[in-house]
């Protein structure tokens, strides 16, 4: 076994690599960025090595300075974690020459697999289904647009080395492909170092579900059951489950054989996974296509180490170092259901862009993953997390979310012995996830998880689209809900009054409280009074139980059955509470006081349409038009890059360019002015 490896990654996926070998008692390498020179997993690894700028295309991309990592801090062998250099044949290579171990798959089989068109044309070879396209190179826009007629709309433009959401456009018209084809190999060229691209038939109704895979180099190879990732958006995966609600054991069994016969083919071990789209459409279950072999450890494995426990990471070591795979197919089992929320630094109120900033404040629901083990008491397995709850995350309080990289925070990861039980512990975790300074999609995923489609399980890929086509506003909130947050906002309110009692006395004596409320909430007023044994909402009782400390940021409260987790932030006339996936600004006044509300003056938002602001920070790749010019309603604008991802900005009405004020290649901070309407 190895003494010392090096992890050639960095976040929450450096720190997973980094507890598992804690745990085989293998000592780590860590190699870091300026940006990340503070950052968790440089401070959990046993030595770390400073590779460079924080741009990843002058750090983690270079070949050259982790091999020089290795030889500094004698680490025999390098686990790749996923993107970056994980599917990078050369990269694999040169470890070779250098006699350093890569935990991963084969050269060959990286080569064969890692690229999309090629591994099409092996699938195929093989006998595999295959998704309707064109398999080959493609020389321009008007060749892509011949292409696409002849497969038939809509199809998918795919950068051929792409991969994680990035290359990827959805074209319904041959507009849709003359907008995006150029995009998308800028989006390959830029991410992967590879412009190439492919298009093939989008399948209607389709689900997104994939094999896991792993196999030692004896020649032994089994399936880990499927994942369910048809939650995407922008074709990144957001929810992640396993199993699939969707799979019979029938075709369990038929996806899996299928998968470890191409590994076979391609000489296959170590950890990997195997894409396939599914019809969601045809009743059997039987329509399954492949779409592309990923040989490397994926985003969502937890889900697949919550079901089977099984360390992935650890078998992809153990592999690395020539051991046989402990176990056979027919020691795989699954046990209970798992799902994996990713959190993201992004804005769901204002169509999910993207989000850098400081985390103010970060507090996880439980500490980042354990690794402790089944002899902890607390901790039942490992590969669960505590009481069914595991986070894997790479970043802290006070830290940063760069512009440099991917905007995951965290990934959360429930099990349990169903899957409706697994779900509403999401519901449950993610109600206790505190982060301050920049916007997240906590609360779009506590939607999901409690949306009937959802708990259903008819899922597509084509879920967030059709289920939220105006963007998200909040999660819908029944009037129970209401009532209960009312009664909590006036305990809140109480507790406020009291303690400012206590310490001010600048009113020459002490200063009753006030204990009967007038609550404005989800556009209603509630009635709550508080006596000494009972709370009244509208008159009614409620069964209140909480704790609260002026001053605290979350709540915990149980009103008659219910439980709920609710972060607290004061407002000038009351509080911002938030739980369950949804807003709500709460105004708290004292009934005697209340009637004077109606006199106050409403502001008006001023009208900025006219103008076209920069929505996130991000360097402008593209200016369409110039002053003078007359533009259209929907009519892009401006292209954006932020996070390796194009953002296309389009007029919000009819007018002319008065001024422009920014050109190609400048960055540009959010809400800057790029060009002004008459």
């Amino acid at each position: 076994m190895f003494k010392k490896i090096l992890i050639a990654n960095r976040g929450e996926i450096a720190c997973r690599v980094i507890k598992t070998a804690r745990r085989m008692g293998i000592a780590t390498v860590a190699v870091y960025s300026d940006a990340d020179a503070r950052a968790p997993f440089v401070r959990m690894a046993d030595e770390a090595v400073h590779i460079g700028p924080s741009p990843a295309a002058e750090s983690y991309l270079i070949a050259d300075k982790i091999i020089a990592a290795c030889k500094q801090t004698g680490a025999e062998a390098v686990h790749p974690g996923y993107g970056f250099l994980s599917e990078r044949t050369s990269f694999a290579e040169q470890l070779a020459r250098e006699n350093i171990a890569f935990i991963g798959p084969p050269v060959n089989a990286i080569a064969a697999m890692g690229d999309k068109i090629e591994s099409k044309k092996l699938a195929k070879a093989a006998g595999v289904n295959v998704v309707p396209g064109f398999v080959g190179e493609i020389e321009d826009t008007e060749h892509a647009v011949r292409i696409a007629g002849e497969i038939g709309y809509p199809v998918m433009m795919k950068a051929s080395a792409g991969g994680g959401g990035k290359g990827m456009r959805l074209a319904y018209s041959e507009q849709d492909v003359r907008e995006g084809f150029e995009a998308t190999k800028r989006e390959g060229l830029n991410s992967f170092g590879d412009d190439r691209v492919f298009i093939e038939k989008f399948i209607l109704n389709p689900r997104h579900i994939e094999i896991q895979i792993l196999g030692d180099q004896h020649g032994n190879i089994v399936y880990l059951n499927e994942r369910e990732c048809s939650i995407q958006r922008r074709h990144q995966k957001v929810v992640e489950e396993a199993p699939s609600p969707f799979v019979t054991p029938k075709m369990r069994a038929a996806m899996g054989e299928q998968c470890v016969a191409l590994s076979r083919a391609v000489g296959y071990y170590s950890a990997g996974t195997v894409e396939l789209i599914v019809s969601g459409a045809d009743p059997t279950g039987e329509s399954f296509y492949f779409l592309e072999m990923n040989t490397r450890l994926q985003v969502e494995h937890p889900v697949t180490e919550a079901i089977t426990g099984i360390d992935l990471v650890e078998q992809m070591i153990r592999v690395a170092a020539g051991e046989k795979l402990p176990f056979t197919q027919a020691d795989i089992g699954i046990d209970g259901w798992a799902i994996e929320n990713r959190v993201y630094a992004e804005d769901p109120y204002r169509g999910f862009l993207p989000s850098t900033g400081r985390l103010t404040r970060y507090q996880p629901p439980v500490e980042g993953w354990s690794d402790d083990g089944p002899d902890n008491p607390a901790n039942s397995n490992g590969r669960r997390g505590v009481d069914g709850v595991r986070v894997d995350d790479g970043v802290y309080e006070g830290g940063e979310v760069s512009m440099f990289y991917d905007p995951m925070i965290a990934k959360l990861v429930t099990w349990a012995p169903t899957r409706e039980e697994a779900a509403d512990l999401q519901i449950a975790a993610l109600d206790r996830f505190e982060i301050e300074g920049l916007g997240h999609n906590i609360d779009f995923l506590s939607a999901i998880m409690q949306h009937p489609r959802f708990r259903s399980g008819e899922l597509t890929t084509g879920f967030i689209a059709e289920e939220f086509p105006e963007g998200f506003h909040g999660a819908e909130t029944s009037p129970e809900t209401l009532r209960h947050l009312a009664a909590v906002a006036g305990f809140v309110a109480s507790a406020r009054a009291d303690r400012a009692r206590q310490v001010d006395d600048q009113l020459n004596g002490p200063l009753e409280p006030p204990y009967e409320w007038t609550v404005r909430i989800g556009g209603s007023d509630h009635a709550v009074e508080l006596g000494e044994e009972d709370v009244l909402v509208d008159g009614e009782p409620v069964d209140l139980a909480l704790e609260y400390t002026p001053g605290d940021t979350l709540i915990e409260a149980e009103v008659g059955e219910d439980s709920y987790g609710i972060r607290i932030a004061p407002t000038r006339s009351g509080f911002r509470l938030t739980t369950r996936g949804a807003i709500h600004d709460v105004q708290v006044l004292p009934t005697r006081v209340a009637s004077y509300r109606a006199h106050m003056i409403e502001k008006v938002a001023p009208d900025l349409s006219r103008f076209l602001i920069c929505p996130m920070p991000g360097l402008l790749v593209r200016l369409d038009v110039g002053e003078g010019d007359t533009v259209e309603p929907g009519q892009p604008l401006a292209v954006v890059e932020a996070m390796k991802m194009e953002n296309i900005l389009r007029a919000e009405k009819a007018g002319r360019v008065k001024a422009v004020n920014a050109k190609a290649g400048d960055s540009l901070a959010v809400d800057a002015v790029i060009l002004e309407l008459e």
